[in-house]
């Protein structure tokens, strides 16, 4: 499927920046699930000071904002194709090796409820089944729901408030799934919806390293394997490795932020 993307985050603040960087992972990369054709990265009012490949191999520019400016907007868009491999990623290696994919960080620590979940998965007898049942899981117990949650929400506050949206889903199955002795690891990207070309945000799934698959991905809030109406952007241990824009400002201006995004075929 050939997808054509647009997204544009604009950033206005109400006084004169002194300094402000910002870390940029918009950028997908070619792989078996998908062939990136073009792509550009775009700044008014700032400049890509430099570019690089972090530890999980996702590419990530360095952006800054022009000294004095009072606004700043990254736009990334271009053209991709993409295929259905049932959701495998499959033996791709990189920098970071399988065990750092079982370190627990705040954001996906395990408490009790998330240990229940673990314990299940654990005592599967086949390790794909056993992921397939941990997404449904994870939904009954975790309807999607916006509003209840935030960014900073650590996934057992998620699991036991009851509520959440795709960050939340993803940050909880990669949280038991480590648990239970799996890699596993929160994938940020695209995804069409073919009734909506214009959205609010990005999306998010999770991947877990399945024996003799490699690296399998699982969208939890859509009960599904990612396939091609999906483009992966990053990856890490939790979302602030892979959020699509995250960085820190000097003074003190109040910052205010509109995203445009759209996909379509």
């Amino acid at each position: 499927m050939l997808l054509s993307i647009s997204h544009t985050t604009h950033y206005s603040y109400t006084a004169p920046v002194d300094y402000a960087l910002q870390q940029i992972r918009l950028t997908p990369q070619t792989n078996r699930q998908q062939d990136v054709l073009d792509w550009t990265l775009e700044v008014e009012g700032g400049e890509v000071e430099t570019s690089y490949r972090d530890f999980n191999g996702t590419q990530v520019h360095l952006v800054s904002v022009t000294r004095g400016g009072q606004s700043v907007a990254i736009t990334a868009a271009g053209k991709v194709q993409t295929n259905d491999t049932n959701g495998v990623l499959g033996m791709t290696g990189g920098p970071a090796p399988l065990w750092y994919f079982l370190n627990v960080t705040d954001l996906t620590r395990p408490g009790p409820g998330i240990d229940v979940l673990a314990r299940k998965l654990s005592g599967s007898g086949d390790q794909l089944s056993g992921l397939h049942a941990l997404s449904a899981d994870i939904l009954d117990a975790v309807p999607y729901v916006q509003g209840r949650t935030y960014v900073a929400t650590a996934a057992e506050d998620a699991f036991s408030g009851g509520a959440g949206v795709c960050q939340d889903h993803a940050q909880i199955f990669v949280s038991a799934a480590r648990a239970a002795g799996i890699p596993a690891r929160y994938v940020s990207g695209y995804l069409m919806m073919p009734d909506l070309t214009e959205q609010d945000a990005s999306h998010a799934w999770a991947e877990a390293h399945v024996d003799g698959l490699g690296w399998v991905g699982f969208d939890v809030s859509n009960s599904i394997c990612p396939d091609e109406h999906y483009v992966r952007l990053a990856s890490g241990l939790d979302y602030t490795q892979t959020a699509p824009i995250s960085g820190m400002r000097l003074g003190n201006a109040q910052e205010s932020m509109i995203v445009s995004l759209q996909i379509q075929q």
